[in-house]
């Protein structure tokens, strides 16, 4: 497929873009890439003390670049590169619908359809390259929410591997030459909503989970060929968790949430462990902090019997980890709570405290060790309501919650709860941040915006 630049993304910078950009010229420290979604560890966590507390219009806005097509793929972030993906129409589409409600179910897209790769410098915006995958009338169809590149890609920081969950699994390299390509067959996803499961790559695979109503699957491949390695069969229907590469002192595991089970993989395939007990959709991302692995999953849809969990799962286990009814906590378990999970973002561990951010607008915080509520649910917009679909991350003591208007609440980390400040950027937001050395990155519904502190290391505005 054809490689193309777009001139007009290079031409369109303001003077103050190229001047912010200037002065948040990037120190190369540490966590200076943010390969996957949620970062490296898909903890949703920064660790410069010079990452942006304030922005807004006109405030510590470094560069912001137009991005073609639709995608609620994250921004990812290696060495001087950011990559998006996008997906790109050649007619009108309706426009996506904010908020939560039943009948989000689309038939697929009439019009022929672009899938791209693009990469931009991290100092400037400037498109470096924008790379064609494939090309077509859609075979399936999504939801209004979702988009046909809602897959974040990821990278192991000298090649960019895409997923497009209808279409294939490509390579590229940072030049954007396509590498190899594995086409994927097109499969009925519940409801018509589409597919969204990110894959991930450790050492010299690529794995990814493929849960829909006809055939699912989990699959390794060689990251290097293309080449499929093995792949087994998942007794699931449709989810959208991306899986997790949990680390621990004896071994490495894949961890994937579902509707009838969470499974643990070793990376060969094999079943290590399985716990029942999830909602009736998996979402949110697996992960590890302070040696306990993070499960949760809260389909809106399981009001009538609320069954929307957070297990804290302590390593090494194997068997089935299902706990009786009534049972809150086991050896393998240290502690669960059955109607602590959100919908569609993934919680947030920082600073030995779990924070649950709700689609529908609200905020808690637990004791990350127990489970104990250290304060209940808060609404987080008190003058209306706001919808959430992007999931919460942290740095310099605050916890970050972008809704789906545009507006990022500013909640200071902590046992009680306050909102600092609002920072707006006005424009529709359901794609998880990016973080990468002392810059922020915000894919909007039509722009990538990079935020920096124009004075790096002062003090926020109050």
């Amino acid at each position: 497929m054809p490689r193309a630049s777009h001139p007009i993304l290079r031409l369109r910078r303001s003077a103050s873009a190229l001047m912010l950009a200037a002065v948040a010229i990037l120190p190369l420290a540490a966590q200076d890439a943010w390969p996957q979604f949620r970062g490296a560890d898909s903890r949703g966590i920064g660790t410069s003390d010079r990452l942006p507390i304030v922005w807004g219009p006109g405030t510590n806005i470094a560069w912001k670049t137009p991005i073609p097509g639709r995608g609620w793929s994250s921004p990812i972030v290696s060495g001087n590169h950011v990559f998006v993906t996008s997906a790109v129409s050649d007619g009108e589409e309706e426009a996506p619908k904010k908020g939560l409600y039943f009948g989000g179910e689309r038939p697929a897209s009439r019009n022929r359809h672009r899938w791209i790769a693009t990469s931009l410098d991290r100092r400037t915006g400037l498109v470096e390259w924008t790379t064609e995958l494939a090309a077509a009338t859609p075979a399936s169809s999504i939801h209004v929410k979702n988009t046909y590149a809602s897959e974040t890609p990821v990278t192991d920081g000298k090649h960019l591997f895409v997923l497009f969950g209808q279409i294939g699994l490509y390579c590229l390299d940072f030049k954007g030459r396509i590498l190899w390509s594995v086409p994927l067959d097109v499969r009925k996803t519940a409801h018509g909503w589409g597919t969204s499961a990110s894959p991930v790559v450790h050492e010299d695979r690529v794995y990814v989970v493929a849960d829909n109503e006809e055939h699912s699957t989990l699959a390794a491949y060689d990251k290097r060929t293309g080449k499929l390695i093995w792949q087994v069969d998942r007794d699931e229907p449709t989810n959208y968790a991306t899986p997790y590469v949990w680390k621990t002192a004896t071994r490495t595991e894949l961890v994937i949430s579902g509707r009838n089970r969470v499974r643990s993989y070793d990376l060969n395939g094999r079943e290590l462990w399985t716990l029942r007990g999830m909602s009736s959709l998996a979402i949110p991302t697996p992960f590890e902090s302070g040696g306990l692995l993070y499960l949760a999953a809260g389909y809106v849809g399981d009001n009538l019997k609320p069954n929307k969990p957070v297990y804290a799962v302590r390593p090494g286990a194997t068997g089935d980890l299902t706990l009786p009814d009534g049972v809150f906590q086991s050896a393998s378990i240290a502690w669960m709570q059955p109607n602590a999970s959100p919908y569609n973002p993934s919680p947030l561990v920082y600073k030995d405290r779990l924070y649950v951010l709700w689609d529908f607008g609200f905020f808690n915080c637990r004791d990350a060790r127990s489970g104990t509520e250290l304060y209940p649910k808060q609404r987080i917009k008190t003058d209306g309501t706001a919808g959430f679909t992007t999931s919460p991350w942290a740095y310099r003591d605050r916890v970050f919650c972008l809704s789906e208007d545009g507006d990022t609440y500013v909640i200071p980390a902590g046992d009680s709860y306050s909102v600092e400040r609002i920072n707006s950027l006005g424009e529709l937001c359901m794609a998880t941040p990016a973080i990468a050395g002392r810059q922020l990155f915000i894919r909007t519904f039509g722009n990538l915006y990079c935020i920096a502190e124009s004075k790096p290391g002062a003090p926020a505005a109050r």
